[in-house]
């Protein structure tokens, strides 16, 4: 007795969980009123007074082209769906019924247009979505088909109804003449649903800008996911120690050679700077310059991690510059003078080792 009461909890509660989806879109209790014929228009008998009406809740006539099939089980009474602009430097645009969002160059590592067409063959991949046609010359791609499929019935029936739709959506990115803004554009381009033997092709516009928009939303979601995860991983290199040797820039001057790209190491430098005593007043970001004064350090925590060392660096509390360039896959430093002049190769040698400790330093305390 008791393991079939367990056993009919469990299926109760196995089929209760399985409602449609699209029930949930539709408005609750029968729908007897679109039996209803239209009321005829009060009569006015000859000589008599005709009574004043209110016409505040009149309802407007409706045009030639409404969708009169949208009454019943076939109105979705669901919340509009909303593009949501999570990524840094994207936003909506507005009066727009179009599923699109705009996107505005933050990061310049690499093009806005490839970094959007990256993002999204990337999403379709870890759903396991096939891409049709991608042509990049055109700004189009055309997915496979996205196909989802549900088991639906009531809890107290052993009878289901087994439901198939099938999707096919075309992304557009459209660029800018200068390439720093950009839009993402999506449109359903194909439908197919089955519900047991029955094969409907058509989706009424509300339902389907809905689709259009739930899966922009998604790959949105995933773009501001994997910017996410590419700034946590590049915040830990920046705390991890880095090599740093002595060398020459493209130029033939002494500087410091660091095993790092160009980012981790702009990031990195603004600690060790701050650590050997430096006080950044500007920098460009762009042009890889930084504009700083050398006050000096504190000795006491010199002393504490070097043992009595001082820590001063052997020049002059003076305006400094630094010059950060790529160099392939590693990244130069040059120290410069306030009047723009390479420091002597002595200057920098002599303070390689310094320079060199602190640079290498795991999870430096800003």
């Amino acid at each position: 007795m008791v393991r079939y009461s367990l056993l009919a909890t469990a299926v109760v509660l196995s089929l209760g969980a399985c409602s449609s989806i699209d029930n949930r879109k539709k408005a609750n209790g029968d729908f007897d009123y679109i039996e209803e014929s239209e009321r005829v228009e009060l009569l006015i008998p000859e000589g008599v007074d005709e009574p004043e009406f209110n016409r505040t809740f009149e309802l407007p006539e409706i045009s030639e082209d409404a969708p009169v099939e949208l009454v019943g089980e076939n109105l979705v009474v669901a919340s509009p769906s909303l593009v949501l602009p999570l990524v840094s430097g994207s936003r909506i645009q507005e009066g727009t019924q179009k599923a699109t969002i705009s996107f505005d160059q933050v990061d310049d590592s690499q093009a806005l247009d490839v970094t959007i067409w990256n993002s999204l063959i990337n999403f379709l991949e870890e759903q396991g979505v096939g891409i049709d046609t991608f042509d990049r010359d055109a700004h189009r791609l055309v997915t496979d088909w996205m196909i989802v499929e549900e088991s639906t019935g009531k809890w107290y029936s052993w009878k289901s109804t087994e439901r198939s739709v099938g999707q096919r959506f075309e992304f557009s990115v459209n660029m800018e003449p200068h390439g720093r803004s950009g839009t993402l554009d999506v449109v359903l381009r194909d439908y197919l649903e089955t519900v047991d033997n029955n094969v409907n092709d058509k989706i009424f516009p509300d339902e389907k800008r809905r689709n259009e928009v739930d899966i922009l939303n998604k790959v949105i979601g995933y773009y501001d996911y994997q910017i996410r995860a590419e700034t946590a991983r590049k915040q830990r290199l920046v705390l991890d120690g880095l090599n740093l040797e002595l060398g020459f820039n493209d130029q033939g001057e002494a500087a410091y050679i660091v095993d790092a790209s160009y980012d981790i190491t702009w990031a990195r430098l603004l600690l060790v700077l701050r650590k050997l005593g430096f006080n950044v007043v500007d920098l460009d970001r762009s042009n890889g310059l930084l504009f700083a004064n050398y006050n000096g350090t504190d000795s006491g925590w010199w002393g504490n991690l070097w043992g009595g060392s001082d820590g001063e660096l052997p020049i002059e509390k003076d305006r400094y510059r630094f010059r950060v360039k790529a160099a392939g896959d590693r990244t130069s430093i040059t120290m410069l003078s306030d009047d723009n002049e390479p420091l002597a190769p002595e200057s920098i040698s002599d303070m390689y080792l310094t320079f060199s400790e602190i640079m290498a330093t795991d999870d430096l305390d800003i």
